[in-house]
């Protein structure tokens, strides 16, 4: 049975965002004589520092304190010249273009600011396949509460429990189990090593998801 409703995460998933800013936050450690295993930093994904916090760790282990002001800019440099020439994830735009063709409405949602994801949407001309884009401030919290999904829900009109939730992460995951969401995951190389035991499914790449979900 269709969903009524596909709600897509962002970062991890429509574009591969996630290995960039993981490797800008190993190299900040690495200058600092530490690494960041993935284990420890995919804490954080999908979520925000509250859930794992990156910069009180390299505190911890250092001893240090840190012109986080300065390092942040410095490490969104790095992410977006990385970033500069990456598209959407292999398969997404076929996978986007055969919901829309379903006439199935879709959404992003995601833990990170509307300036992140909505110039994402624009440069990579994504934003007419999505019914609805919420964000960080639209619900009063983000992943791994529910409460981003639950909002997507209501704007979209549908029951949580008719949804299909595309997601990544652990945290992604925890917020769409706890809307009572159905949730399928499509791992990538920063998040695959994560705990999907609640999920639906685990899917290898888009082209596999589509031919799941919609039979082409």
């Amino acid at each position: 049975m269709l969903p009524a409703a596909v709600l897509f995460d962002f970062d991890g998933i429509l574009v591969d965002t996630e290995w960039a800013i993981y490797q800008a936050w190993l190299r900040t450690f690495q200058r600092h004589g530490h690494d960041l295993p993935l284990s420890l930093y995919t804490r954080c994904i999908g979520s925000d520092f509250d859930a794992w916090s990156p910069k009180l760790h390299l505190e911890d282990l250092t001893k240090l304190g840190f012109d986080w002001v300065e390092l942040d800019a410095v490490r969104q440099v790095e992410i977006r010249a990385e970033l500069e020439e990456e598209g959407p994830i292999d398969g997404v735009l076929e996978l986007l273009g055969a919901i829309k063709a379903r006439e199935i409405p879709q959404s992003v949602v995601s833990s990170s600011s509307h300036g992140w994801v909505d110039g994402w949407l624009e440069k990579l001309g994504l934003r007419d396949y999505f019914t609805e884009v919420i964000c960080k401030g639209d619900a009063p919290r983000i992943k791994p509460a529910p409460d981003l999904y639950l909002a997507a829900a209501r704007r979209l009109g549908v029951e949580p429990g008719d949804c299909l939730v595309v997601e990544d992460s652990h945290n992604g995951l925890l917020a769409a189990h706890a809307a009572g969401m159905r949730t399928w995951i499509v791992p990538n190389r920063v998040t695959a090593g994560s705990d999907f035991s609640l999920a639906e499914k685990v899917v290898g790449n888009f082209q596999k998801f589509r031919e799941e979900l919609l039979g082409n």
